[in-house]
């Protein structure tokens, strides 16, 4: 849906929460460990005046990621969702780190405003928890989801990883069994990548090699579809009725306001911009109106559309290209007409095959 101005209608908000425990090997984030008391109050009242100062539009899905967001407290989350306008039905989630959930309630939590909730599961061998640097267990993820559900939430989704240090295909697939025997709603199941300015880029674990990367993948995917989760993009599986609104604002190309230390936002219309905010917390705090705003060039901005709308299976129609854009379809039909020969894309709409899907991006990199 867009509005006259060809901005879409349906904008997310996403806030960023940069603090906390310990910050894991693998991680490249904006977060950053806790070395003194959390400076809650303070962080609540720069959020505040960052969101009104952005003049934000009615948001039809809110995230608050982070770092923990789970550190925080239920009333800050519900003082910034009393502040935001929110679409009827919006969906508003939290990442919560196990490890961390002692802290306050899910009750709680719920009663702010928030109704759906992702853990950072990452896996469920204990000993594979130790070498990611995650403070906490197997047992305490399972407490969570069933604290969770007890407190009335009917939207979760684990967070997951395969490709780990020392992992074999078998061990990945119980990761996976474990997670759908705990019914969450939805499963973010992703490789682990080594990312520059990390400690495992310093000193790189060991890998499983490729070809055991794309077994765990091919019989991870089948297991999961068995299971009645849908795979609906890269990464991410869900029941059904249960994708993540906001994640989609992402891969549709859609706008989204960005809040906190760190936090990226885009806004389309006459030309696409993209903002970003301070990663420094010490920095945020002093000044958290401070916004670098930067116009994406009519050269990228295909490039960037299509690597978030062919993450999808599905893809989109042809004609959101221009109703996100605001350019001419038809600087890109040469190229993707190349690709329909290929076999690669499909021909009526912005999607890959089921061959292209596997090579997404080689399709690409044919458009760089």
């Amino acid at each position: 849906m867009t509005t006259s101005t060809g901005r879409s209608a349906d904008t997310g908000l996403y806030v960023h929460f940069p603090w906390c425990v310990k910050k894991c090997p693998y991680c490249d984030f904006n977060s950053h460990p806790l070395k003194d008391a959390l400076p809650e109050a303070e962080y609540l009242a720069a959020l505040h005046k960052d969101l009104h100062h952005q003049r934000p539009p009615v948001f039809s899905s809110v995230f608050f990621g982070g770092g923990t967001p789970s550190l925080f407290s239920a009333s800050t989350f519900a003082s910034l969702l009393s502040a935001a306008d929110l679409a009827a039905n919006a969906e508003v989630t939290m990442e919560a780190n196990p490890g961390t959930a002692e802290h306050h309630s899910w009750e709680a939590y719920l009663a702010s405003g928030i109704n759906r909730l992702s853990f950072g599961a990452q896996s469920f061998d204990n000993a594979a928890l130790k070498r990611l640097g995650r403070i906490h267990s197997n047992d305490e993820t399972r407490t969570c989801v069933q604290n969770a559900r007890a407190a009335g939430f009917t939207n979760l989704n684990l967070d997951l990883m395969y490709g780990l240090p020392q992992q074999s295909t078998d061990q990945a697939l119980l990761d996976l069994k474990i997670a759908i025997d705990l019914e969450p709603d939805h499963i973010s199941w992703y490789q682990l990548t080594i990312e520059p300015r990390t400690e495992f880029a310093g000193r790189p674990p060991p890998l499983p090699v490729d070809n055991v990367i794309e077994e765990m993948e091919t019989e991870g995917v089948r297991l999961l579809a068995d299971a009645d989760f849908t795979r609906y993009e890269v990464s991410a599986y869900a029941r059904p009725g249960k994708r993540c609104r906001h994640n989609l604002t992402y891969w549709t190309f859609a706008d989204y306001l960005g809040v906190g230390a760190g936090a990226h936002g885009m806004r389309s219309g006459v030309q696409v911009l993209r903002t970003e905010k301070p990663r420094s917390p010490r920095l945020y705090l002093t000044d958290p109106t401070h916004t670098v705003t930067s116009g994406v060039s009519h050269t990228d901005v295909p490039v960037q559309f299509l690597m978030n709308v062919l993450r999808l299976v599905d893809g989109v129609p042809f004609t959101r290209f221009e109703e996100a854009t605001g350019l001419a379809l038809e600087h890109l039909l040469p190229t993707w007409q190349k690709n329909v020969d290929l076999g690669l894309v499909q021909p009526d709409r912005f999607a890959t095959t089921a061959f292209g899907y596997r090579h997404l991006d080689a399709v690409l990199q044919t458009f760089l």
